[in-house]
């Protein structure tokens, strides 16, 4: 075992608690983006809510600190199992922050950060799709949803990607697709938030 590479995964969860959303609003306006629109300390909350100049830094930052947990880990061991453990490690951090009463976003942001790194070509697949999906549907969620399912079988069986990656894919997918829930449910009733709307 690496015991600095096992010690950087958990400060790759630290990392991942960082609340972008909630410290650049809570900047800006001096309100808790929790308390606002849908409740979601995200990026697409903080779009909704306060415009596309700060969810557009908040998506960024995000993705940043998921790139940065694997990046970090790959200064100590080239082992695929502790970046993909980092990687996880950080969206984990993000949906259940530490520092903010475990109460976070959704995770997608920063998975693309981390499954840049780990396994570029799949994740700009995903990101294609989600892409295309928000633009046919105007469904942020939607698209979120299909791209993070579609990781691990991308990943795996298309770009033949390392065991410990698509395993972290796949735990990634189940926890993001757990925490849209409540967004598929209002999908399936009609009433799920387009792109663009308050």
């Amino acid at each position: 075992m690496n015991s600095m590479a096992a010690a950087l995964v958990g400060v790759a969860y630290l990392l991942g608690s960082i609340s972008f959303a909630v410290l650049i609003v809570k900047w800006r306006t001096g309100r808790d983006i929790r308390g606002e629109g849908s409740g979601n300390a995200g990026a697409s909350n903080v779009l909704r809510s306060h415009g596309k100049a700060l969810g557009i830094l908040v998506a960024a930052l995000d993705v940043a600190k998921g790139a940065a947990a694997v990046a970090l880990v790959r200064t100590v061991t080239a082992d695929p199992r502790y970046a993909a453990a980092a990687g996880l490690a950080a969206v984990v951090g993000h949906v259940f922050p530490l520092y903010y009463g475990f109460r976070g976003g959704k995770g997608v942001a920063t998975a693309i950060g981390a499954f840049l790194m780990l396994e570029p070509l799949a994740c700009l697949v995903c990101v294609a799709v989600f892409v295309v999906v928000v633009a046919t549907t105007r469904y942020v969620s939607l698209g979120s949803v299909v791209a993070m399912v579609l990781l691990p079988p991308v990943s795996g069986v298309v770009f033949h990607a390392q065991q410990a990656v698509v395993v972290a894919a796949a735990a990634v997918a189940i926890l993001i697709v757990l925490k849209h829930r409540t967004n598929l449910k209002r999908l399936a009733q009609g009433r799920e938030r387009k792109l663009g709307s308050k």
